[in-house]
């Protein structure tokens, strides 16, 4: 009983402690060898996981999203709509390629259209290309791309977003030149009506809506830094290209009326002198032709003498007509009608006054007669 209780007694004291009584034990009892075990370290775990949780497998990917359904416009697909408009485009731009190449007469379905002015006009070439042709390369990709997107592998490797921005650039491009040839249009060939004309911008126009129903507004925005960015760099091109361009006059085209000169029969008054020689002084000038009956009236209210100290400037020095064009210097002055004054800036249109002539380049002088 003794021995169990020093056992129990010494299993209760700390490690080091319990080793000394066990030695000393040991050294002075001799009958009794004992030796005291030291309890069983156990460990506090979980139960075992399972065989699945031991060796977990690999996360399931993310499921992948099907791919948006194509956009639609009253039950027709987008890239349909766009095919379509663009092979509309491609044999509008074919048969006034072929107009342009032959030399040929274009057929204006309006009465009185001026489909030859503008078709033979300096304004249908840009940069020694005629833009037919260029318009017939534009619409041919668009129905190419718009064929390919629509499940047609003209063009294998391409992604469709990439086809989709494409034609989102391409039309863009076409719709910033449709609305630069309306300015044209509009500012240089005045009481021209031109079907073709407005029948490209229409469809250029349409591609350009139908691309943007196409990817939607939200992604759109993403790239109007890009679209800004083509349409910039087709109006500064088309500038460029248009620079030194000039306009035939409207309605002659049947017609060459060679350059003839006006005899002015009436006397320049001394006030008329004057007011010749300040206009010179002040850089005024007068656009004119030699056809135009006003431009005529205005010398003769100048006088003989007076007339030629004016500078006047002849906007058809070599004739009027069917391949005659406006001078350079007119057509960049914007001349429309005739005569046109050109004093500090301001423009007048028709033929004037002296006074008002006068009093518009700052002409004042005592002692001259006004008559």
């Amino acid at each position: 009983m003794a021995t169990i209780s020093a056992t129990l007694s010494i299993s209760f004291l700390p490690s080091s402690i319990r080793f000394a009584v066990a030695t000393t034990s040991t050294c002075t009892t001799s009958s009794s060898s004992w030796r005291i075990k030291r309890p069983a370290r156990f460990r506090c775990c979980a139960e075992p996981s399972s065989p699945e949780q031991e060796n977990p497998s690999t996360p399931a990917p993310p499921p992948v999203k099907p791919p948006a359904s194509p956009s639609s416009l009253w039950g027709i697909s987008t890239s349909t709509w766009s095919a379509g408009v663009a092979g509309l485009g491609f044999l509008e731009t074919a048969y006034l390629s072929y107009i342009k190449l032959t030399g040929s007469e274009a057929f204006c379905p309006v009465s009185g259209g001026g489909c030859g002015d503008v078709l033979q006009s300096d304004y249908s070439v840009v940069f020694g290309i005629p833009l037919p042709l260029l318009g017939l390369v534009a619409y041919g990709l668009v129905l190419t791309l718009s064929l390919q997107e629509n499940g047609k592998k003209f063009l294998p490797g391409i992604d469709d977003l990439d086809i989709r921005l494409t034609l989102l650039l391409i039309s863009t491009s076409m719709a910033t030149a449709s609305s630069y040839f309306l300015y044209i249009l509009n500012t240089r060939f005045i009481g021209t009506s031109c079907s073709y004309c407005l029948l490209s911008a229409f469809l250029s126009f349409t591609l350009f809506s139908i691309r943007v129903k196409d990817l939607g507004l939200e992604r759109v925005q993403k790239f109007v830094g890009l679209q800004l960015s083509v349409a910039i760099i087709v109006a500064l091109a088309l500038t460029n290209s248009y620079s030194s361009a000039t306009t035939q006059l409207n309605g002659t085209d049947d017609f060459v009326l060679e350059r003839y000169d006006t005899e002015i029969t009436t006397e320049s008054t001394p006030f008329a002198i004057a007011l010749a020689k300040h206009l010179h002084s002040v850089g005024a000038k007068m656009y004119g032709a030699f056809w135009c009956s006003h431009c005529n009236e205005q010398k003769q209210i100048f006088g003989r003498e007076a007339t030629k100290i004016l500078d006047y400037v002849e906007c058809f020095p070599n004739g009027a007509g069917k391949g005659k064009k406006m001078a350079p210097e007119c057509a960049a002055a914007g001349i429309e009608g005739f005569p046109t004054w050109i004093i500090n800036g301001k423009v007048l249109g028709g033929d004037q006054e002296l006074p008002v002539l006068a009093e518009e380049s700052g002409f004042t002088v005592e002692g001259t007669e006004q008559s």
